[in-house]
């Protein structure tokens, strides 16, 4: 789907409300509508409450659930698209970390091969021989898959290839911030207390592929059930309970809480809790270099290697580093409302 950038800048502060999901995905025009329902400026309101914070069931990193609670807040209904991040580059002039290079400073250890403007892609297909990560010279938001890629041929997308940095100028820009760790998953909820998917129990209701995921043997075959193999345009599956699209696959999503395998209950006791300062985040994985809390799962996650689709799921991402399938929302506080 090609989008105008021109159509969709007008619409950026009132996107329509679709009768149904499908609308948002295969057929959205930009045109804004009249307010309606729960949306203002392409947000819902989530009414605060107490949520079990966590899962016992799946890997070690989620664990252990415990009762965390959050003040009322308004999220993006979706991730952020190419079209809005778009406009926020045209707004500002801003140019993102791929596109820059990494300095020295940024990453002292990182090889200087990766120090070009380029960013993390994942290929895959027939035609490759060996499916998985590769450094991408030329690949950022714009060129999202490198050279010969664009943008404008996945406008309504969630915009990838965007760094930590990136997300929080963008959420300045717009007034907002990257939500934490707990009003992400609080989000992602919907308001299912202790559902292990953002739309209930059952992986695949009656067989149904419920998010952009990945359907096969990983890495070496998408079955693509979900009729996408890459990210797809935002609002192709059924809304959560709260009216968020994408709250489980497509894109990773960027939160603004340090990582730390596992959970502290004693930390998030605190109302809002914010997880840790990235200065005291940590994976064992890669120790000295910091992290973030990402969440949501992506379309690279399978269910026989990473069933990480669900809110209670959270993995570390690199500050620095972009990548094709790492993307984020917004949101701003409710008190004044």
């Amino acid at each position: 789907m090609v989008l105008a950038l021109g159509v969709l800048a007008a619409a950026y502060a009132a996107w329509p409300v679709p009768p149904a999901p499908a609308l948002l995905c295969s057929s959205y025009s930009g045109v804004p509508e009249p307010h309606q329902g729960p949306w203002r400026d392409g947000m819902v309101r989530v009414a605060g409450g107490t949520f079990s914070f966590g899962s016992d069931r799946f890997y070690s990193e989620e664990g252990p659930p415990h009762r965390a609670k959050v003040s009322a807040f308004w999220v993006d209904v979706h991730p952020v698209t190419n079209a809005q991040f778009a406009r926020f580059v045209q707004a500002t002039g801003y140019v993102t970390q791929a596109e820059q290079g990494i300095d020295a400073q940024a990453a002292p250890d990182l090889p200087d091969p990766l120090r070009v403007p380029g960013a993390m892609v994942f290929k895959q297909g027939a035609q490759v021989l060996r499916p998985g990560w590769q450094f991408v010279a030329g690949a950022n938001w714009r060129h999202p898959l490198g050279p010969g890629s664009h943008w404008h041929d996945r406008a309504n997308h969630p915009v990838v290839q965007v760094t930590l940095r990136d997300a929080q100028a963008y959420a300045r820009w717009a007034g907002r911030t990257l939500p934490s760790e707990a009003q992400l998953e609080y989000a992602m909820r919907g308001g299912l207390q202790d559902a292990d998917f953002s739309w209930g129990t059952a992986e695949r209701p009656n067989g149904n592929p419920m998010a952009n995921t990945w359907q096969g043997q990983f890495p070496y075959h998408n079955q693509a059930l979900d009729g996408f193999t890459g990210t797809s345009p935002v609002g192709c599956f059924v809304a959560n309970g709260f009216g968020l699209f994408d709250a489980g696959g497509n894109v990773w999503e960027l939160t603004r809480s340090g990582y730390r395998p596992g959970h502290d209950e004693a930390r998030d006791a605190a109302l809002d809790p914010m997880g840790p300062a990235l200065g005291d985040s940590y994976d064992p994985v890669q120790p000295g270099t910091p992290v973030v809390v990402i969440k949501g799962g992506s379309h690279l996650c399978s269910a026989d290697a990473c069933m990480r689709y669900r809110p209670s799921a959270r993995q570390p991402q690199t500050v620095y580093l972009a990548t094709s399938h790492v993307g984020f929302r917004t949101v701003r506080a409710a008190a004044a409302d």
